[in-house]
C-alpha cells in the first residue's frame, strides 16, 4: 500500500458520517460524480430518509440563484433520481424546471444513477420523462431518452414529444451536430422507424423538420421514405393512404406541404390514387397547394376514366367557389375538355361552368360564359332555365352576351335598399357605482387579471376613493387578499402607465406605499413620481399618472366623497348635469376637489344647452364650481381644425427619425398638423394640469411626434379615446402615427381603437377620415375589419365623408402609404353589409385620383367593386378617368372592369 492510499484509508476511518449525510454533502458541494456510488450502496428506506432535506436544499436554491450552480443542481437531480423510489415521483423530479431546465437529462450521473435501478422502475420513468412536452426538455435531451430506452429495454415510447426528438435527432443528428451519412442510410439502419413512423404521420408541428431544402433526395424525408418504400422495406400503400389521411385532416400550412411532398414522392399510379379519389375530391376544400393537387390527380383520373362522371360536378362545386384563380382556370380548363371529350356531357358540364358566373373577376366569368356558349347546343334547351338563373350573377359588362346566348333578358336583381346601414350605436352607461367594499375588491381583481376596459377601470378608481371615504378600514379588509397576490412594485422601466396601475391607489388605501413616496408623486419634493417610468410615459400615460397620482393622496388626506372626472358613459363622456351634482356634494362636505380631477371631468364634460343644468351651475359658489359654471356656460373646449399635411423625413427642414434599417428617410405619408388650442382660463385665473393641457398640445409630422412623445412605447387602448370623449378629431390628429404605422409599416393593433373613435363626439374631420383611409388599407385582416366597423358606425350617425375620405385613400396610394389591393376587400366587406351606397361615395372620391398615373395592383377588383356598388346604388353619371380608362385599347383586367363601371354609370 502506498502513502495515498494510506492517507485515503486513515480518511476513511475517521469519516463517520452516515450515508444519507454524504449525499447531501455531495449535494450541497457540487459533486454528482460522487452520487452513483453512494445511493448505490443504500438500502431504500435509507435513500427515502434523505428526501426531506434533499427537499429543502432545492427549496433554498430554487429560492436564491446564486447559491444554486451547475454542479449543485446536477448533483440534487441526480440524488433525487435514487432517492425517490416512485418511479413517479423520481420522473417529476428529475424532470422538473429547475433541475432539468439548468442541466438537461444527459449527465453522467443521471444517467448512471437510473440504471442502476430495477428494469419496471427505468421503464416507468424512461416513458414519463419521454411525455414531456417539448418545452420543458432540450434539445440534448433526446439522444439520452433513446439511450435509456435501449439499455432499460422499456417498449418505445410514441408519445409527441419523443416522435418529435427522433425527428429531429434524425433530420440533424445529436446535439445539433451534422450527422454522417444519409437520412436514407440512416432510415435503414433505424429500427425504431416501423415503431414511430406511423405516430409521424398524427403529430403536428412536423412540417419545417420534415421538409428541409436543397438537400438531395435521399437526404430528406420525402425522397427517404419513398426509396424505403420502392425497396419493400415500408408498405407503399399503407404510406399512400396515411399521407392521404393526413392531407385530408387539414392542419397548418408546413404540415400539409411536408405531407403532399411525401405524397408526390411516392409518385403513385392512377390505380393507387383512384383507390383515395373521394379522399381528394374532399381535399378540393383545403389549402391552395394541398387543393391543386387534388385537382390535378382527379382531372387525371377523369380522362382515363377510373372514376364516375359525376365526380366532375362534385369538384366544381366546391373549386368554382374558391377565390384562387388558378385553380378556378385550371376547373373551367377541365370541364371543357370533358365535354370536348365526350359530347353527352356538355349538359352537366356548362351547368357546371355557370357555377363560376359569380366570381369577382370579370375575366373568369367570360371564360366560363366561353364554355357555356361552346357546349351549348351539345347540352340542349333543357339546361336554359338553369342557365338563366346563374346568369343573374354575372357582371353587367357580360349581360348583353349572356341575353343573347340564353335567348331570355336576365331579370333584374329585386329592390333593394341602396344604402342599407346598421342602426347608429346608442351610448352606454357606466353602471352604478360600487355598492360595497367587496365589490371594489373583486373590480380590482378583474383589472389587475388584464384586459380592463373603460368601465372597469373607471368604477374601480371610483370605487377607491368612495369606500375610502365612507368606512376606510373595511375597505383595506376587503382589499388584503387582492394585495397579497398583487402587491405594488412600481411601474416598470420600459412600461407606460395604465389602468392596472390603479393598484396604486389600492395600496395607498392600505397604508402600503409610504407617505413621502405620495408628496413625490405630487412633484413637492421634486422626486419622480413612482408611476412614471425612467424611459418617458406618452402623454396619455402621464394623463394616467396624474390621476392615480391625485386619488392615492386623496385616499389618505382629503378623502373626497367621489370623484368628478369618473365618466357616465363608457366611451368618457361626463353628463352635465351629474358633474353639476357631484360639485354641490362637494360643497356639502366642505371638501375642494384635486386640481386633475377636476382638469379630467372638465375635458369630458358634454357640452349643454339645458337651462335647468346651467342654472343648477350657476348657483355653485365654490372656486371650482365657479370655474365649471363658466366652463359649462362658454361652451367648454372649442374644436380644432386639421391642417393636411405631406410628410417626408428629411424634408423642408424637417429632422430624420432614423431606425436601424433607416425605414424612415423612406416613408412619405399624408398626416395632419393641428395649432394648440386656446384653452379656457378659470373666473380666479385656473388652468387646466399640465398634464391635460398635454392632450391638448400643437401635433406636428409625425417624426418629431414620436420623437417628444415616446409614440414607440405606445399600446392604444379605449383609455386613451376616454381622456378626450369629445374631441375624436384632436385625438386622431394625436394618433395618426400609430394608425398609418398599420398601413405603412404594417404593424398590428392600432385601428382596433377606430371603432371607439367613430363613436366619439365632436366634428370628423380629415384627421377621422385620414386615420379610416390607414385602417382599411392595413396590413392585418382583424385591424381592417375594425376600420371597416368605424366606417359604418361614421356613416350611420351621418358624419362620414365618403368624398374625402376616397380622395384622401387616392392620396395615400399616390405617394405609396397605401396598398389600393388591400382597400379592395375591405371596402367589398363593407359593402357586403349593405351599405353599397356609402361605398360608392368612397370609390367616387378615390377612382379619379387612384386611375391617373401607372396604375397599382388591386384597382381591378376596386373598379370590379365600384360596378356593382354603382348598379345597387343607382348611380349615374360619367366619370372621366373611368371614361379615359375604359376608352383604352388591350383586354387587360383593368380596361374590361373600367368598360363595365362605364356602362353602369349609363355611358356608352
Amino acid at each position: 500500500m502506498n502513502r495515498g492510499e494510506e492517507l485515503r484509508l486513515k480518511v476513511a476511518l475517521r469519516d463517520t458520517r452516515t450515508a444519507g449525510e454524504k449525499v447531501l454533502d455531495a449535494c450541497r458541494g457540487g459533486k454528482p460524480s460522487l452520487l452513483p456510488g453512494l445511493l448505490a450502496g443504500m438500502t431504500p428506506v435509507e435513500r427515502r430518509a434523505c428526501l426531506p432535506e434533499l427537499k429543502e436544499l432545492r427549496r433554498q436554491v430554487r429560492a436564491d440563484w446564486s447559491t444554486g450552480s451547475r454542479p449543485v443542481r446536477e448533483a440534487l437531480q441526480a440524488a433525487g433520481a435514487g432517492c425517490h423510489t416512485s418511479p413517479v415521483a423520481a420522473a417529476t423530479w428529475i424532470g422538473s424546471g429547475d433541475l432539468a431546465g439548468w442541466t438537461g437529462l444527459d449527465t453522467p450521473a443521471v444517467v448512471t444513477v437510473i440504471g442502476q435501478q430495477p428494469a419496471d422502475w427505468q421503464a416507468t420513468v424512461v416513458a414519463r420523462l419521454a411525455a414531456r412536452r417539448p418545452a420543458a426538455w432540450g434539445w440534448n435531451d433526446y439522444p439520452v431518452i433513446e439511450r435509456l430506452v435501449r439499455t432499460s429495454g422499456c417498449p418505445v415510447p410514441t408519445s409527441d414529444t419523443f416522435v418529435e426528438g427522433w425527428l429531429r435527432d434524425r433530420t440533424w443528428g445529436a446535439r445539433g451536430n451534422r450527422r454522417r451519412g444519409s437520412l436514407l442510410d440512416l432510415l435503414r439502419a433505424d429500427d425504431l422507424l416501423p415503431v414511430l413512423l406511423p405516430r409521424l404521420f398524427e403529430i403536428a408541428d412536423v412540417g419545417d423538420l420534415a421538409v428541409q431544402p436543397n438537400r438531395a433526395p435521399e437526404d430528406g424525408w420525402p425522397g427517404a421514405l419513398a426509396a424505403l418504400a420502392r425497396d419493400g422495406a415500408l408498405d407503399r400503400a399503407d404510406l399512400i393512404a396515411r399521407c392521404t389521411a393526413r392531407l385530408l385532416r387539414g392542419g397548418k400550412p408546413a404540415d400539409q406541404r411536408a405531407f403532399l411532398a411525401v405524397l408526390e414522392a411516392l409518385a403513385p399510379s392512377p390505380e393507387e390514387h383512384a383507390v383515395h379519389a373521394r379522399s381528394h375530391l374532399a381535399m378540393l376544400a383545403g389549402l391552395s397547394s394541398v387543393a391543386g393537387h387534388a385537382q390535378r390527380v382527379l382531372a387525371d383520373l377523369d380522362e382515363r376514366g377510373l372514376v364516375e362522371p359525376e365526380l366532375l360536378g362534385e369538384a366544381s362545386e366546391a373549386v368554382l367557389f374558391r377565390t384562387e384563380k388558378k385553380l378556378v382556370r385550371a376547373q373551367l380548363g377541365w370541364l371543357d375538355r370533358a365535354a370536348r371529350r365526350d359530347p353527352a356531357r356538355s349538359g352537366p358540364v356548362v351547368l357546371a361552368a355557370a357555377g363560376a358566373f359569380g366570381q369577382s373577376d370579370t375575366a373568369l366569368q367570360e371564360r366560363a360564359l366561353n364554355i357555356v356558349a361552346r357546349h351549348l347546343p351539345a347540352a340542349g334547351p333543357a339546361v336554359l332555365p338553369e342557365l338563366r338563373e346563374a346568369a343573374g350573377a354575372l357582371n353587367p359588362v357580360h349581360h348583353a352576351r349572356a341575353a343573347g346566348l340564353l335567348g331570355a333578358d336576365l331579370a333584374a336583381p329585386e329592390a333593394a335598399p341602396a344604402d342599407l346601414l346598421p342602426p347608429a350605436p346608442r351610448p352606454q352607461p357606466l353602471g352604478a357605482p360600487l355598492a360595497t367594499p367587496a365589490e371594489v375588491a373583486e373590480e380590482l381583481s378583474a383589472v389587475l387579471a388584464g384586459g380592463a376596459d373603460v368601465a372597469a377601470f373607471e368604477r374601480t378608481l371610483d370605487g377607491l376613493v368612495r369606500h375610502a371615504h365612507r368606512d376606510r378600514e373595511a375597505l383595506v379588509e376587503a382589499l388584503q387578499p387582492v394585495l397579497r397576490v398583487h402587491p405594488w412594485s412600481g411601474v416598470g422601466r420600459w412600461s407606460d402607465c395604465g389602468p392596472q396601475d390603479v393598484l396604486f391607489v389600492a395600496a395607498a388605501v392600505a397604508g402600503l406605499v409610504p407617505p413621502h413616496r405620495l408628496w413625490d408623486g405630487l412633484g413637492v419634493r421634486g422626486s419622480r413620481s413612482p408611476l412614471r417610468s425612467h424611459t418617458g410615459n406618452t402623454a396619455f400615460g402621464r394623463w394616467f399618472a396624474v390621476r392615480l397620482e391625485e386619488a392615492a393622496w386623496q385616499v389618505t388626506a382629503t378623502r373626497p366623497p367621489l370623484l368628478l372626472a369618473v365618466p357616465t358613459e363608457v366611451s368618457g363622456a361626463l353628463d352635465a348635469a351629474e358633474l353639476v351634482a357631484r360639485l354641490t356634494e362637494y360643497e356639502a362636505a366642505g371638501v375642494a376637489p384635486g386640481s386633475a380631477d377636476l382638469s379630467c371631468a372638465l375635458l369630458r364634460v358634454a357640452p349643454t344647452e339645458d337651462r335647468a343644468v346651467l342654472a343648477a351651475a350657476g348657483r355653485l359658489v365654490s372656486p371650482a364650481g365657479r370655474w365649471a359654471a363658466a366652463w359649462l356656460r362658454d361652451g367648454g373646449l372649442a374644436d380644432q381644425p386639421s391642417e393636411r399635411v405631406r410628410f417626408a423625413p428629411g424634408g423642408g427642414g424637417e429632422p430624420v427619425f432614423r431606425f436601424l434599417d433607416r425605414w424612415w428617410e423612406r416613408l412619405v405619408r399624408i398626416e395632419v398638423a393641428q395649432p394648440g388650442p386656446r384653452v379656457p382660463v378659470g373666473p380666479a385665473g385656473e388652468q387646466l394640469v399640465a398634464e391635460c393641457l398635454e392632450l391638448l398640445a400643437a401635433t406636428g409630422p409625425g417624426v418629431q411626434r414620436a420623437r417628444t412623445q415616446a409614440e414607440w412605447n405606445w399600446v392604444p387602448t379605449p383609455h386613451w379615446l376616454a381622456a378626450l370623449p369629445h374631441h375624436r378629431e384632436e385625438l386622431a390628429a394625436r394618433l395618426l402615427d400609430g394608425f398609418a404605422g398599420a398601413a405603412d409599416r404594417d404593424e398590428r393593433g392600432a385601428p382596433q381603437l377606430l371603432p371607439h373613435l367613430a363613436e366619439a363626439g365632436g366634428p370628423a374631420g380629415v384627421a377621422v377620415h385620414l386615420a379610416l383611409g390607414y385602417g382599411l388599407a392595413a396590413r392585418h385582416e382583424e385591424d381592417r375589419t375594425a376600420a371597416v366597423d368605424a366606417l359604418l358606425v361614421l356613416a350611420a350617425r351621418g358624419d362620414l365623408d365618403g368624398g374625402l375620405l376616397g380622395t384622401e385613400l387616392a392620396a395615400l396610394a399616390a405617394v405609396g402609404a397605401v396598398k389600393p389591393s388591400r382597400l379592395a376587400p375591405a371596402l367589398a366587406a363593407a359593402a357586403g353589409t349593405g351599405a353599397y351606397g356609402t361605398v360608392w361615395t368612397v370609390l367616387a372620391g378615390a377612382l379619379p385620383g387612384l386611375l391617373t398615373g401607372e396604375p397599382a395592383r388591386g384597382l381591378g377588383e376596386l373598379l370590379t367593386l365600384a360596378a356593382d356598388c354603382a348598379r345597387r346604388a343607382g348611380a349615374r353619371g360619367a366619370v372621366a378617368e373611368v371614361t379615359a380608362v375604359a376608352g383604352r385599347g388591350g383586354s387587360s383586367r383593368l380596361v374590361r372592369e373600367a368598360r363595365a363601371l362605364r356602362e353602369v354609370l349609363g355611358e356608352g
